[in-house]
């Protein structure tokens, strides 16, 4: 089954109790707790973004924090039951389009060095990894790839960003804030 509508939103504490579920599958026992995510509604650099279907099941989320010309993605998860039906893609234009509309210019963000697919999603959107945080993940202390866009008013991002955009430009979404 896929998906034909995304609803989006900023985060709600109403959201929280899902995304926590959606958390604690997505990134096990070293997951972010309830009141983080309830004290990222009140900060002001954080953006979090929750993309639910048409009957209100919440299909993914992820979070940023915008610090004058640069974004750094906290979290993306999309719920087990939609992986692979593009959500990620989805939650990432929306976010990029607030990025532009608050004037940033790059955007960064720390993943699991072992997350292929992760990986090769933001690699789809331009992002290229500038080296590694060691022993950055706490449960097994993993490395971490630190990935960054180049200068997303660059006509080279620009361009990959287009690209994704058209590979969903078959779901409908309607962004609500």
């Amino acid at each position: 089954m896929s998906i034909d509508k995304i609803k989006i939103n900023y985060m709600r504490l109403s959201d929280v109790d899902d995304i926590c579920e959606v958390e604690a599958i997505a990134y096990g026992e070293h997951h972010w707790s309830r009141s983080a995510f309830v004290d990222e509604i009140d900060n002001n650099i954080a953006r979090y973004y929750v993309a639910r279907n048409e009957n209100g099941d919440l299909l993914g989320y992820m979070g940023a924090w915008i610090i004058l010309d640069e974004a750094h993605i906290t979290t993306v998860a999309v719920s087990d039951k939609f992986r692979r039906q593009k959500v990620a893609q989805v939650l990432l234009t929306n976010f990029i389009d607030d990025c532009y509309l608050n004037k940033v210019k790059y955007i960064t963000l720390e993943v699991r060095v072992s997350n292929a697919a992760a990986i090769s999603l933001y690699q789809k959107f331009g992002f290229n990894s500038l080296g590694e945080r060691k022993d950055y993940y706490q449960d097994n202390l993993e490395n971490a790839l630190i990935m960054w866009t180049e200068n997303i008013w660059y006509d080279k991002f620009k361009m990959l960003y287009n690209r994704v955009k058209q590979q969903i430009s078959n779901i409908e979404v309607c962004f609500e804030k």
